[in-house]
């Protein structure tokens, strides 16, 4: 059943990830995370669900923990019929979160929308760079993505970022209230560029079975009561060895 699961899921994101996909990075679901003191996360895939939420699944298959709880959702990540479901539940939420692509234009509005309120979009900041810059005779171009993981990141181990050229947003509920300073840490979180993501080892709460499941763990090195002598430095600044 899990190997099966695995493949399937497996398939699944690499299709995603063929077709432009690509992951927000642990430092930027944080601070998402923060915004609603969420629980659970929704969309992506079992391999590649972060572990600091107590709940994690997508549509009707769950990752791990029941399916309730202050949400954050991977919009792009989920299937058309994953969306209308999550729509339809949604509909009596006020504690989401959804992080997705700007809306550039005249583009279809989404349900959540018509309920929600859109608290960050860095293509509006783009704009109004741009703006700025054409208003000072610069003819400098103001683009500004959104921090990502590296494509197979999930398959690969690799926790340093990249920069997509897409522009992302973040939308919750109206009646939802958000401080500036939970605002601004999620821009800074998303304009980082290169570098490596968020990658801390918690041996406690909810986060202990995902790293004890890890190769690491399995091999004995979290917890180990002798010395150790020698490490890599991979997650250390500059990543050398």
């Amino acid at each position: 059943m899990l190997i099966t699961t695995i493949r399937k899921e497996t398939k699944r994101t690499k299709e995603l990830e063929e077709a432009g996909y690509t992951s927000p990075t642990w430092t930027v679901l944080q601070e998402l995370q923060q915004i609603n003191s969420a629980t659970r996360i929704e969309g992506e895939a079992a391999m590649s669900a972060p572990p600091f939420f107590q709940l994690a699944g997508r549509g009707d298959l769950l990752f791990w923990g029941p399916k309730e709880g202050p949400t954050v959702v991977k919009w792009e990540s989920l299937s058309e019929q994953e969306k209308k479901s999550w729509l339809e539940e949604s509909s009596t939420m006020h504690d989401w979160v959804v992080w997705c692509k700007s809306k550039k234009g005249a583009e279809e509005i989404c349900s959540f929308e018509l309920s929600g309120k859109e608290i960050v979009s860095n293509y509006v900041e783009t704009k109004s760079k741009e703006e700025k810059n054409k208003k000072n005779g610069s003819k400098k171009k103001a683009h500004c993505g959104q921090s990502v993981q590296y494509r197979s990141w999930w398959k690969q181990g690799n926790i340093k970022m990249a920069v997509s050229e897409d522009h992302a947003s973040c939308w919750v509920h109206k009646d939802l209230t958000v401080a500036t300073k939970q605002i601004q840490a999620l821009l800074t979180a998303a304009r980082a560029s290169g570098g490596k993501d968020e990658c801390q080892v918690r041996l406690t709460g909810i986060e202990l079975e995902y790293w004890m499941g890890t190769e690491i763990g399995k091999l004995g090195g979290y917890g180990f009561r002798g010395t150790v002598t020698a490490g890599d430095g991979s997650n250390q600044e500059g990543g050398e060895m």
